[in-house]
């Protein structure tokens, strides 16, 4: 195995980097997107402030997402759980003006060479296209109705 590192590029988000950090420190705002996850692909889905339990189609077990480590207004890092590779992911955050804050997302994982020769691609693409997705989340409107 060799461990590989994947980095989105940087996003912005129109909040304030606070507005951000409450939302992705904790998981259960997930609960607001919960709709837009393909029900075909996943059989069980639990959600609670620090872990996510997951149980996706062709995956004999759940998997776990756990939040390893918190930085306030910095980082907000997490784990794989049950997973066949020690894979981690960390979003970063900076705010470069009053709502306007910068994200980034960076995965390193313990893949097999065999696999990541298969897959490098399509982590890659996941990655970036994660990082979109998470800088489009409207963080000041969830955290005024919190």
């Amino acid at each position: 195995m060799s461990e590989s590192k994947y980095e989105s590029a940087v996003q912005r988000v129109n909040a304030p980097v606070g507005d951000v950090w409450q939302v992705l420190s904790n998981l259960q705002n997930l609960e607001r997107v919960r709709h837009l996850i393909p029900q075909d692909k996943v059989q069980e889905l639990d959600i609670s402030s620090d872990v996510i339990r997951i149980k996706v189609d062709g995956l004999a077990q759940k998997i776990a997402i756990r939040i390893v480590d918190r930085i306030p207004l910095d980082t907000v890092k997490f784990g794989l759980e049950n997973s066949p590779i020690d894979v981690h992911v960390w979003i970063q955050m900076k705010e470069v003006a009053p709502a306007d804050t910068r994200i980034k997302l960076t995965l390193k994982g313990d893949i097999p060479m065999m696999f990541k020769l298969m897959v490098d691609k399509k982590i890659q693409k996941g990655i970036d296209d994660a990082a979109v997705m998470l800088a489009q989340f409207p963080y000041s409107q969830w955290v005024a109705q919190q």
